[in-house]
């Protein structure tokens, strides 16, 4: 069965509008090129007020497209990559936690408490306050606070799965507990935590856009919450400048969000 036939209706619109989004992010040095931030028209045009600035131009003159189309970039990268780390961490500690329980299991789950118990939001803040704002301690300081979740599906899945037969038969033939945990037990325990991802993807999408929103992004690069942070000083003026990534921002979470329905939705119903 195809990825497509497995996903229901919701799940196949939000893939359409993330398989567009990752469309316009690796286009975006063709479709508009150049870097983003440079000054390139008269400031504050309106959209489709000028063929070379479809979308208008903020009140420095960057065009509003261009900064559109290289902050999905930005976003998708930092929203992927930190929602991979978190996958990775989560199922390594979940796996050591489930498999080897007693002291381990206390140890490790109490950490991940005690990391629950802090907004996401604010540990990432708190990281990015302490290294600097740049695309790695981004990627680094969403992670941080999103592990927690995928750590706990993948415990309550290893428990599930460590008296199975496939397991006695791993121990029977010498395999050491960590071996068996990593190549046995884990990869049949994934699948659950795997389809946190695209929800993983939106909690990321949003607390990148707040950090930059906040004046905590890479200043290197253009993002959306940027955008919307330096639209909303002429908000009444040109609205365009922060409607425009705001909503970019909304049809790109909500596309995330109804992928993971889906993907959490097939696991369901997978015996």
């Amino acid at each position: 069965m195809t990825f497509w036939r497995m996903l229901n209706r919701e799940g196949r619109v939000g893939a359409v509008v993330l398989a567009a989004l990752l469309l316009m992010a690796l286009l975006a040095p063709w479709i508009a090129p150049g870097d983003p931030l440079a000054i390139t028209g008269e400031p504050m045009l309106r959209p489709f007020a000028s063929a070379a600035h479809i979308l208008g131009t903020d009140r420095l003159g960057r065009d509003v497209l261009g900064g559109l189309l290289h902050g999905t970039r930005t976003t998708l990268l930092v929203a992927c990559f930190s929602a991979a780390v978190a996958l990775v961490v989560g199922s390594i500690v979940g796996t050591l936690a489930g498999y080897l329980g007693g002291l381990a299991d206390t140890v490790l789950m109490r950490i991940t408490d005690a990391f629950q118990t802090v907004p996401a939001f604010l540990l990432a803040l708190a990281a990015i306050s302490v290294t600097g704002p740049s695309v790695p301690t981004l990627i680094f300081a969403i992670s941080l606070g999103t592990w927690t979740q995928a750590a706990r599906v993948t415990r309550a899945e290893v428990l599930s799965l460590r008296e199975r037969d496939f397991v006695a038969a791993a121990r029977a033939l010498g395999m050491r507990p960590l071996e068996i945990a990593f190549r046995e037990v884990l990869p049949n325990a994934f699948g659950p935590a795997a389809s946190l991802a695209a929800i993983s993807v939106a909690a990321a999408i949003l607390i990148e856009a707040a950090l930059s929103f906040l004046g905590f992004g890479d200043p290197n690069r253009v993002t959306w919450g940027s955008m919307i942070a330096e639209g909303r000083t002429v908000l009444r003026a040109a609205p365009y400048l922060s409607i425009v990534p705001g909503i970019a921002l909304v049809v790109t979470v909500l596309g995330a969000h109804l992928l993971g329905r889906g993907l959490s939705r097939t696991e369901r119903l997978q015996p």
